[in-house]
Formats: structure tokens, C-alpha cells, sequence
């Protein structure tokens, strides 16, 4: 593990809790099998934490707690502005905590302390203030004009909200995810991921702090085969929202329509960046580098397949490959640090087996990734960020990798960028690159996915919708105001007139 003696004392006391307890109806509590799990520093393999760990009875508690709150605490029937007060204490308590939650996110995922500092906890404050703010001015309540009849439509939270989340943004999807779905009035049971679930419980004493009702905010860490799979299956919930890859989201949705809760899942993606001849090689091929190696490449939004016009294609690998090889792979902690380790060995072996399944499959590297060492650290999971390039059909070019690893592909004009971009099942994300503002914007509708972005990638302005479409998800997206309704039951109130 890193030297505990960069660790801020708040961090250090709450990693050597014996185990770190999980939050149930306003109480920390252990398991109740008294079952723990350990969670690893990335950056070199070694224990981080003992954490609490969830099972089907523990759910049970957490879900229970949930539908008392909905019931008695008041949450669902204050005032939206009253509501809202809770949210932005929250909000300021997250922004006065956030040294403390970033280097425990920090620790826990393997990313740059300076991302999760300056990105990912900022951002989660951000989200609280925008729907605490968007939920006071909402209409809730509208008339109906239709003949002989007075009708009016009403809404109302639709009780206990239920998370599954993943391990690359923690407390980022915690902050995406809960926040609509309080300001809405539900109550909230979330199950981290086992991976990462230090920073979502630290926020749990900020939950508690901020004075939120006891059982509003329950956090049951633990795997998904049992925690998961109770949480998904259970009949005391009213909404569920997923974010992972398609395979558990199929698994997710099947156990929720067995009791018909509506899912909102925010799946995988094969993101797509179409680089046209007009533009700077050097500055488009940085800010790609950027984009796919950050969080070690672990985002499902991000570009991994480079589609380059064939007459830039020779100067933008080259500028590629010089900014990839400039990337600096260290431990999360360290300042000098631009792309930390994969976030397990699991992981970091997925990423290692793509690029030999691509290589076996006739893909050529354009730049060589594999094992990376950094000194000091020799358990982390570190991998080297990769370039290949092939045939369309190759296994890197089709299926989602997860990592530092770029494909790229040639192409001649827009209808056969569009048509190489379309052909991927996923659907989240991909990005236009061109001075041309017409054929941008052309070019940025055509292409089948939930988000086109315009010479940039990764764009989350609080207000737009984030979302997928065929693998990459369903129900609806998050960020904007379409996801705050999406926690409200709507409902017709009709009368006849005389």
C-alpha cells in the first residue's frame, strides 16, 4: 500500500476500522453473518481496507429501513425547497470534505489524485446543487385541456430507489444517480461495487451530517452474485438504476421485470472518434491520448476506435504515438502520475487478453502495450497504453476493452466513416472532428449513439442528457431534467363537468 503517511488523518482513521461498517437506516452496522471482504490499493496490490459484506439479509434491513423513511421520516412529502436545503448542505459538505473523498477515491480506483480532486468530487457537489435547484422549480402539477372534463396531471416519488454501481466513478455515479432521485422525494438503497466502495461510504457520514432522515440513504457493500442479485430481485423496490456492462444489465433487467420495477441501465459503449483531414494532427491526436487513457482507459464513453481520413492518417499516428508514449504510468498518489493502474489484476488481465485475441486475429500494433513496471510499486496493476490498427471486424475494434487501448481505421469519405461507425452494436457515445461546422454537424447526427460531440470528447454539461442506446442501455439516461421525472409516478386526476 502506499505510505500511510501521505494519508490525511481523516483517511487513515476511517481505513483502519475493523471493518469499515455499512450505513443502514441511519446506523452503521456490520453484516449480518459478520462477513468482510478487503478491498486492494491498485497501485501495488496490498490491502486497503476490511469492509462489511453484504448479503440477501442485509438488503433486507437496508430495503426495509428505505420504505420506513419513504413512509415516516418526510422526505417524500416536504417541500421541494425544503428538500432542496438538504441537498445543498450536502452539496457544501461534499466541496468541504473533498481532499478527504478524493484521496480515499483515489486509493480505492488507482486514478490520479488529481482527477478525482479537480473532477470527479467536484462534479458530484455540482449534481446535488443543479437537481436541488431544477426539482424547487419543476411543475408537478398540470392541467389538462380536454372536452368536458376537468383533468389535471400530478406526480409523485415513487418510493425506494435502488443503485447498482460500478467501480471506474464511484462517487461520481453515486452523485448522477442519487441526486435526481432524492430531490424527487424517493428514499435510496446503493450497492457500491466491491471493488471501490470506500469513498461512497466516507460520503455516508456527510449524509448523516447534512442532517438527511435516517433510512433516506442506505449503503450495502458486497458482491454482485449475492448483494446485487438481492437488491435487483427485491420486491420492496420501486426503481433500479444500473451502470455496468451489458451482460450483468440483462441479468439486472430480467430479475426486475419479475416484479415489473422499471430499470433505467447505463451500459457499455465502443466509442467512436471520425477525424477529419482538416484539422491539427498533433492537437486532435492529444486530446484522443487524453481521453483514452484516463481512468486508465476504464470509461465506457470513451473513444477507442480512431477513424483517421486517409490523408491526415500518417501524421496523426505519428502524433499519436508520441503522445502516448509521453503518458506518465505512476501510483495515484504520485503528483507526477497521468494514468494510474488498472483497477485489479481481473481487470488488468482483460485488457492484456484483448490485445493478444487482437493480435491473433491479424491486428497490427501501432504502438505495443502490455505489463507496465513502475518502481516501488511491483504488485500494481499496471498496464501500458496500446495503439492497434486492422480490419474493421477485428475483435479490439468490436468489443468493449476497457482500457488504455485505441484501434484505428482508415476511411475515405463520410459515408464510409459513418458506415464503420455505425456498424458496432453499442450505442453511448462518439465524436466528430472537424473545422468544417456543417459537416460536423451532419456527420454528428448520423452517427447512431446517445451523445455526438463536436471536437471534443467526454462532455457532461450538467442539464444535457447522457444516455445509450441498443447495448449501450435503456430507460432513460442521467444529467438532465428528463432523468429528475423519471423518479416521479405520474397521475391523472379527472372529474366530469356538468
Amino acid at each position: 500500500m502506499a505510505d500511510p503517511s501521505f494519508f490525511l488523518p481523516e483517511v487513515r482513521a476511517f481505513l483502519e476500522q475493523q471493518p469499515v461498517k455499512m450505513f443502514i437506516g441511519g446506523q452503521w452496522v456490520p453484516s449480518a453473518d459478520g462477513g468482510i471482504f478487503e478491498t486492494l490499493d491498485p497501485g501495488d496490490g496490498t490491502p486497503l481496507a476490511s469492509v462489511a459484506e453484504g448479503g440477501a439479509a442485509d438488503i433486507d434491513r437496508a430495503v426495509s429501513a428505505a420504505c420506513d423513511a419513504f413512509a415516516d421520516s418526510g422526505w417524500a412529502t416536504m417541500p421541494a425547497n425544503e428538500r432542496a436545503v438538504y441537498l445543498h448542505r450536502l452539496a457544501d459538505l461534499v466541496d468541504k470534505h473533498r481532499p478527504i473523498l478524493a484521496q480515499l477515491e483515489s486509493l480505492d480506483v488507482g486514478k490520479p489524485l488529481a482527477q478525482a480532486a479537480h473532477g470527479d468530487i467536484p462534479n458530484v457537489a455540482e449534481t446535488l446543487r443543479w437537481y436541488a435547484d431544477f426539482s424547487v422549480h419543476a411543475r408537478l402539477r398540470e392541467p389538462i385541456a380536454v372536452s368536458g372534463h376537468e383533468a389535471r396531471q400530478v406526480r409523485f416519488p415513487y418510493g425506494v430507489a435502488a443503485f447498482i454501481l460500478p467501480w471506474n466513478f464511484p462517487l461520481l455515479l453515486v452523485g448522477w444517480n442519487l441526486s435526481p432521485a432524492l430531490a424527487a422525494g424517493n428514499t435510496a438503497v446503493i450497492k457500491p461495487a466491491e471493488d471501490t466502495p470506500l469513498s461512497t461510504l466516507y460520503f455516508c457520514r456527510l449524509v448523516e451530517e447534512a442532517g438527511i432522515p435516517a433510512g433516506v440513504v442506505n449503503v450495502v457493500p458486497g458482491y454482485g452474485e449475492n448483494a446485487g442479485k438481492a437488491l435487483a430481485e427485491h420486491a420492496g423496490i420501486s426503481r433500479m438504476g444500473f451502470t455496468g456492462s451489458p451482460e450483468v444489465g440483462r441479468l439486472i433487467a430480467s430479475a426486475c421485470g419479475a416484479n415489473l420495477v422499471p430499470v433505467k441501465l447505463e451500459l457499455g459503449g465502443k466509442g467512436a472518434a471520425v477525424v477529419f483531414d482538416d484539422v491539427d494532427a498533433a492537437a486532435t491526436a492529444e486530446q484522443l491520448v487524453q481521453a483514452v487513457t484516463l481512468n486508465t482507459g476504464q470509461v465506457c464513453c470513451t473513444a477507442t476506435r480512431w477513424l483517421v481520413h486517409e490523408r491526415l492518417y500518417d501524421a496523426f499516428i505519428a502524433a499519436a504515438k508520441e503522445a502516448m508514449n509521453a503518458i506518465r504510468i505512476g501510483h495515484s498518489l504520485d503528483p507526477a502520475t497521468a494514468m494510474g493502474p488498472a483497477v485489479s489484476e481481473k481487470q488488468r488481465q482483460r485488457i492484456l487478453g484483448y490485445l493478444a485475441k487482437g493480435a491473433k486475429q491479424g491486428g497490427q500494433a501501432v504502438l505495443s502495450g502490455g505489463p507496465a513496471n513502475v518502481p516501488g510499486h511491483p504488485g500494481g496493476f499496471y498496464v501500458k497504453p496500446a495503439m492497434m490498427s486492422g480490419d474493421p471486424d477485428n475483435v479490439c475494434a468490436r468489443e468493449e476493452i476497457f482500457g488504455p487501448v485505441s484501434f484505428l481505421m482508415r476511411f475515405r469519405d463520410e459515408v464510409e466513416a459513418v458506415e464503420l461507425v455505425n456498424r458496432s452494436p453499442y450505442g453511448l457515445a462518439n465524436s466528430v472532428w472537424t473545422r468544417d461546422l456543417d459537416r460536423a454537424n451532419r456527420v454528428a447526427e448520423a452517427l447512431v449513439a446517445g451523445s455526438s460531440w463536436i471536437n471534443a470528447h467526454n462532455l457532461f454539461p450538467h442539464g444535457v442528457p447522457y444516455a445509450g442506446c441498443n447495448l449501450s442501455g435503456i430507460g432513460g439516461g442521467v444529467l438532465g431534467p428528463e432523468t429528475f421525472f423519471d423518479y416521479l409516478r405520474p397521475q391523472s386526476i379527472v372529474r366530469p363537468l356538468d
